[in-house]
């Protein structure tokens, strides 16, 4: 076919498309008929897409205005035209080949590549607007009333909450706090008796997060995409006050030198936009912080006429109420919480479970008189330190043997009821001058005999256990025979009076020379050697030492099982401080030594 016939060809087809028809077609073309019937028939021109009949259409009206040598201005705006029919053409012929809607509309096109930059997260941990959303409508459900009222709090610089155990404080300031960075690009500080338990934030944080986008925050601190940062803090951080951002302390009525650490903390959020935010169950009395709670360090050193009237009661805090010195206060029992709708407790129970002053304590804000207990808390709060950090030369939590091949003592405490324990791993000093240290407890709450037994037989495996003390007087007899059959050297504790009295002085004498140590989080350690008192037997002639236990209070279980781990100190020499230095001296029993 030459050049020509493929022209007319061409020709002949648009002709056709423009409706003439064959007959027309031949004459207009000056070719025969049945050369022009067998092109239509070949080339199926009845069968083309209009959007193909329109393209070529398209095409000779625009061929023949670009050889018109003079164009006028209709010609040119026509031209502009055609352009764009022949552009909106070819994006349909290429629709029909892909069926993508973006080839049809480069608009659409546009829009997902700016959805797909903006779902793109960019930098290191970084989070989508879609994801944010999630987030933020993820926390704002499911909040109990007092949880809600903490947050319309926030306009306040200031925070103050005492507020009853396992009410979700920790749970809800963690959440609080990562929604305001990720919105605002807030840094944000959190601050507890120990490092351990202020990554109880970060660990609500990461679970938080993942379980809402599937995102996985790294880092410690945290540093999300927007720039803000979230720091995890014990009280032992030397660079603590190089941080600035909003602060949380959590469980500051049992950090030791609790006025001393706020002048730390305070300065991290010494600008006027960082908020401070302080919330604990309440410890003793003689606390730094009674002190800071009740407005008296306030108005030390005050003259008489500019010290202030603070009404901490619960009547004028339930709601939260504003102070003289600006702090908002609030203090949320467990009934305020039940009222709030928080239906996690069976009060009843807990009133069962607990002696009347705990109850007080744990669930309804009331502070401590520790003058009656045996241990005070002023001597327990030297045997606490932040364990992360001090003991990190040789201790790793989270490895599978903790403690390498260093000997450890167990002690296992049972409730009356059996349906809970009380188990405690202690390290003995390698020096003389080392300490004792709890190194793990575990509440072993509904669990059967059987099942308490399996979990320490599976601490043995974890470390080198050299001694097992049991409470075998009455329940904890099971637990021993079980424990007896993968340990032998098990030893047996049948209570008595004497019994008593040896526990308790082992344990006194260790901690008033701060021989004892466990982490500043576990505040019901010194909850449970608080509850314990001295007083005398049934008949009055022989002094021994009570706690209101089991039946009446549960938490006291962990401190007579640490009291059973130490027991072996019975077994061992000591130097004159009162320290384990071997067994080639001359054997010393430990009531001697006071």
């Amino acid at each position: 076919m030459t050049d020509t016939d493929a022209s007319k060809r061409l020709e002949a087809r648009n002709l056709y498309h423009q409706a003439y028809t064959v007959a027309d077609i031949s004459k207009r073309l000056d070719v025969p008929y049945g050369t022009v019937d067998a092109w239509k028939r070949r080339d199926k021109w009845d069968d083309t897409p209009l959007v193909v009949k329109m393209e070529s259409s398209i095409d000779v009206r625009l061929l023949r205005l670009i050889a018109k040598e003079d164009k006028s201005e209709t010609d040119l705006r026509e031209m502009d035209q055609l352009g764009i029919l022949l552009e909106r053409a070819a994006r349909i012929q290429k629709y029909d080949r892909s069926g993508k809607e973006a080839d049809l509309n480069p608009k659409i096109e546009n829009r997902n590549e700016a959805k797909k930059q903006k779902a793109k997260a960019k930098g290191k941990n970084a989070l989508t607007e879609d994801q944010v959303q999630m987030l933020v409508d993820a926390f704002e459900k499911g909040l109990y009333g007092y949880q809600i009222n903490w947050g319309a709090a926030k306009k306040y610089r200031e925070r103050n909450i005492l507020k009853s155990r396992q009410i979700g404080a920790t749970w809800y300031f963690a959440r609080e706090a990562l929604i305001d960075a990720i919105t605002t690009g807030d840094n944000q500080i959190f601050l507890s008796a120990s490092k351990a338990q202020a990554h109880v934030f970060k660990l609500y944080i990461l679970e938080f997060v993942r379980e809402v986008t599937g995102v996985e925050l790294k880092g410690d601190p945290i540093t999300l995409w927007n720039g803000a940062t979230l720091y995890f803090l014990g009280t032992n951080s030397k660079t603590a006050q190089s941080y600035h951002g909003h602060v949380y302390l959590d469980e500051y009525a049992w950090i030791s030198k609790f006025l001393e650490f706020r002048k730390v903390a305070s300065a991290m959020a010494t600008h006027k936009k960082w908020r401070k935010t302080y919330f604990s169950t309440p410890s003793t009395i003689n606390h730094d912080a009674h002190a800071f709670w009740s407005g008296e360090s306030y108005n030390k050193g005050r003259a008489k006429a500019d010290r202030a009237d603070f009404d901490v009661s619960h009547d004028a805090l339930k709601n939260g109420s504003v102070g003289p010195d600006g702090q908002w206060r609030q203090i949320v029992t467990i009934m305020d919480a039940e009222e709030s709708g928080c239906d996690l407790f069976d009060i009843e129970q807990l009133k069962r479970e607990y002696n009347d002053q705990d109850f007080t304590n744990l669930f309804m804000c009331g502070w401590v008189d520790d003058t009656a207990s045996y241990f005070l808390f002023d001597e327990l709060r030297k045997c606490m330190c932040d364990a992360w950090e001090e003991w990190e030369a040789d201790f790793a939590p989270f490895a599978d043997r903790p403690l390498g091949n260093l000997p450890v003592w167990i002690g296992y405490d049972p409730s009356e009821t059996g349906d809970h324990a009380s188990i405690t791993v202690i390290a003995p000093p390698q020096t003389s001058n080392g300490k004792y240290r709890v190194v793990e407890k575990i509440n072993a709450t509904g669990s059967d005999w059987a099942a308490q037994a399996e979990v320490i037989r599976r601490l043995t495996l974890r470390y080198n256990v050299q001694h097992i003390g049991i409470d075998a007087t009455q329940i904890g007899s099971g637990v021993f025979q079980l424990v007896q059959a993968f340990f032998p050297a098990a030893v047996a504790i049948k209570y008595s009076a004497e019994v008593k009295t040896r526990l308790v002085l082992k344990a006194k004498h260790l901690i008033s020379k701060g021989m004892l140590q466990f982490d500043y989080g576990w505040i019901d350690v010194c909850m449970a050697f608080m509850s314990i008192r001295k007083t005398s037997t049934a008949s009055g002639g022989q002094m021994t030492f009570a706690a209101s236990r089991s039946k009446e209070t549960g938490h006291a279980d962990v401190a007579w099982s640490i009291m059973h781990a130490i027991d072996r100190i019975d077994f061992l020499d000591f130097n004159e401080t009162g320290v384990a230095v071997g067994a080639d001296s001359q054997r010393k029993s430990i009531l001697e030594i006071f």
